[in-house]
């Protein structure tokens, strides 16, 4: 059978499948999966085209690793077939582990369980499938190669995945400012001591870089309508997970009724491998049938909360940069429970704080060095002429404060 696949993307053009260990993986039902969930969660619920997948981001890049491995290997730094597939497989599976709407499981029906250990543990089980043919992948995922820059291709600070997802993100939604010249960073990509940096020439595109990503936060991932839909959805499975709890019949599909039931937790999720089964047959179409039955149901908050989601209804936010005034949560809180007629135990439903943050660039971890023209290596925030880069390295922590709109 021919392996060696074509696929049209609509960001890249044509882009290959280059051996045959990664067409089996890609076909494998652990991958497949992420066909079914969106790579933006609750996005679309603002821009109407953000409804790309896991799969393609995942695809995206590994494309954008092949274009790396041939930049480097243009510069001369020796890079065998083996590490290439390796270093493709690991940026192929680095999300294989995201769930269904990842923010609102991981504060709900796995709670503290981080995707990147569910990545982690796949990897392992398929290492075993595919006879430890993933070795040297996992080991770069780790972070254990010896070879730093392969490492820093996957998770780093101007890793790939980053590339891809700003594009990938900015085409879909629309938005203009995630646009970023992904080509002429990589072809600015060279090694210096194992270390990824950026020659010189390619100082003005890693700002671009940066405050394409700072703006993508804030414009996309961190829009309040967006935030407002993703806490819709966290309180919905919360109060569907204290129903179930309860021993309240939820319908749900086995996969969803498993963690609804079961209380995991990141001390028994790697204890047990049912749990893992389970959460390979998770998708957002579990979610979304689960969401359109339990607005009929018995429960008042449970189908008011999926009513509203349903209608797209949603909570009204207000981001802040100071605590909200306890004053005004309690009489927001007050004027709730007169409204919907719910108790001050369930009011909370309705009516709540959270904080969100946003840190473009962080200088401690795995610093964009720039190479200069006389070989020495400069810290990008140092480097760049833009006064305002320096402020990109401090995490902006903002207020917000969500309440039922009409209250």
């Amino acid at each position: 059978m021919n392996k060696k696949k074509i696929i049209n993307d609509p960001v890249y053009g044509f882009i290959s499948i280059p051996s045959a260990l990664i067409y089996d993986l890609i076909s494998h039902p652990y991958f497949q999966r992420l066909r079914y969930i969106k790579q933006l969660g609750m996005t679309h619920l603002v821009y109407p085209g953000a409804l790309h997948t896991r799969f393609h981001h995942a695809l995206g890049a590994m494309h954008l690793m092949g274009l790396a491995i041939e930049v480097l290997r243009s510069k001369g730094h020796h890079i065998s077939f083996e590490e290439e597939e390796a270093a493709t497989i690991a940026i192929l599976l680095h999300d294989i582990g995201h769930g269904p709407f990842s923010h609102a499981l991981e504060h709900t029906l796995i709670t503290g369980v981080m995707h990147e250990d569910i990545s982690m543990l796949m990897m392992d089980q398929l290492n075993e499938e595919f006879d430890g043919q993933l070795t040297t992948a996992i080991h770069i995922f780790r972070g254990k190669y010896h070879r730093r820059f392969f490492c820093q291709l996957i998770s780093g600070q101007l890793d790939l995945d980053r590339m891809d997802y700003l594009n990938r993100d900015s085409f879909f939604t629309g938005v203009s400012e995630g646009v970023i010249s992904f080509d002429r960073i990589i072809k600015m990509f060279n090694v210096v001591d194992d270390q990824l940096v950026i020659e010189e020439k390619g100082i003005y595109s890693i700002e671009k870089f940066l405050i394409a990503r700072r703006l993508m936060y804030w414009q996309v991932y961190l829009h309040k309508t967006v935030i407002a839909g993703e806490q819709l959805l966290v309180k919905i499975l919360e109060r569907a997970k204290e129903l179930a709890s309860g021993g309240v019949e939820l319908f749900a599909t086995p996969a969803l009724q498993h963690f609804l039931q079961n209380d995991i937790t990141e001390l028994n999720f790697f204890d047990d491998e049912i749990h893992l089964q389970q959460f390979a047959k998770l998708d957002d179409q579990d979610i979304y049938a689960s969401v359109k039955v339990w607005a009929d149901h018995d429960d008042p908050i449970l189908s008011r909360l999926c009513q509203m989601l349903n209608a797209r209804k949603l909570y009204k936010v207000e981001i802040s940069n100071a605590e909200p005034a306890p004053e005004r949560i309690a009489a927001l809180a007050d004027k709730t429970m007169l409204a919907l007629h719910v108790d001050e135990d369930d009011v909370a439903y309705f009516v709540f704080t959270d904080t969100i943050r946003n840190r473009a660039y962080n200088a401690g971890n795995s610093n964009i060095n720039i190479l200069m023209k006389n070989n020495e290596l400069v810290d990008i925030a140092k480097a760049s002429d833009l006064s305002n880069l320096e402020s990109l390295d401090k995490t902006v922590k903002k207020h917000i404060l969500c309440y039922v709109r009409g209250i």
